[in-house]
């Protein structure tokens, strides 16, 4: 019987983003009788992962300058046939086939927005553990062409599967979700942007956009902006106060999963004018809660919004801002793309993802 080892150390360490997607994934994974599955947790994690798959604990920390070669060790008493690595790198030898998950190449396109010590983890190892891999999962087409075009990746090495959507995230009434707004002291309506505030994510430039926005529309609802401190993260936030709108942001950083949901219904319209994205999960989540998603005209996002809302250049404001204006403005058009959303937001599932990844532990174990 093939053995299968699934890392889930960064579960512990941070909440959504990639550890969403090994939480998902794992949880939608069909778990064949021929195969058995272990689930490798961070030594310091005190519920068990999976009640469906064994678990077993390692001590080697995620993005540790040895990881590499302290897992290899750890993993060898395993004997496992093959190894996922859902977080970029995998470790030298650590089974028989290997298997990583790159979810974007924002390390290798725009270096300067990574802090030096996660330059020196990504650039220095990811060549290394995309050689190493017998095989690559991708989240989106675009994220393919970039292997093939950046790391010159042969395509029959890299399989896409699209990142999934909840069924908690749907239209719902708003008197089931006002109890959640009040408890982060939201207003009833806003524009949401819901991300890691780090530079890719272009959060000084919606900034400005939003304030050539107020100089029309001076009573326009205010901008939430969601999301946990992630690289450069004081350098954005001194970015964002010189725009001088401070009285119109409202920033909540402690957001959790189940709030997600009522968060996305209120909003009138989510914001993603980011400079790069490998997949663009909460424009997919929006589209899901009939929420219009306003992104920036880039592969990724091109790709999952499929044509939903507006797509906006992220180098220029009034790009934005127009987008913004239409939004707010032009309620046919808004409710036009909340249901073209719905129906694009269906097409995704953790479901399906996870049985893509399925199929590809099967093919290499074949």
């Amino acid at each position: 019987m093939a053995h299968v080892g699934i890392d889930s150390r960064l579960t512990h360490y941070r909440v959504g983003g990639i550890s969403r997607y090994i939480q998902e994934v794992i949880a939608a994974l069909p778990a064949p009788s021929h195969q058995t599955t272990t689930i490798f947790q961070s030594r310091k994690a005190e519920q068990v992962f999976s009640d469906r798959f064994a678990t077993a604990k390692l001590w080697t920390p995620p993005h540790h300058p040895l990881e590499r070669i302290a897992l290899s060790a750890e993993l060898l008493p395993y004997r496992l046939d093959l190894y996922h690595s859902p977080d970029f790198i995998a470790p030298i030898r650590g089974a028989k086939r290997h298997v990583i998950t790159v979810h974007d190449l924002s390390f290798v396109h725009y270096p300067e927005y990574l802090t030096a010590a996660s330059r020196r983890y990504y650039n220095g190892q990811i060549e290394a553990s995309v050689r190493r891999a017998d095989h690559i999962l991708a989240n989106s087409h675009a994220t393919k062409q970039d292997f093939i075009d950046v790391l010159d990746v042969p395509p029959e090495k890299i399989t896409v599967h699209w990142l999934g959507v909840d069924d908690s995230f749907r239209p719902l009434a708003r008197n089931s979700t006002l109890s959640t707004v009040n408890a982060l002291n939201l207003p009833a309506d806003y524009l949401l942007f819901v991300g890691t505030i780090e530079p890719r994510k272009n959060l000084p430039g919606l900034a400005r956009a939003y304030r050539d926005l107020l100089l029309e529309l001076p009573d326009a609802p205010k901008l939430v902006i969601a999301g946990r401190p992630g690289w450069h993260y004081r350098q954005v936030m001194s970015d964002i106060e010189d725009v001088g709108i401070q009285e119109r942001l409202i920033f909540i950083d402690d957001v959790i999963d189940d709030q997600l949901p009522a968060l996305y219904n209120h909003a009138i319209a989510l914001l993603m004018p980011s400079f790069y994205e490998g997949f663009g999960l909460p424009a997919l989540e929006a589209m899901a809660c009939g929420t219009v998603p306003l992104v920036s005209d880039i592969p990724a996002l091109r790709e999952i919004t499929g044509g939903v809302g507006s797509l906006v250049d992220p180098h220029d404001t009034a790009s934005i801002a127009d987008a913004l204006m239409k939004a707010l403005c032009d309620s046919s058009w808004r409710q036009a793309q909340a249901e073209a959303g719905i129906r694009r937001a269906a097409q995704f599932s953790w479901r399906k993802a996870a049985g893509i990844v399925q199929a590809c532990y099967q093919t290499l174990l074949n």
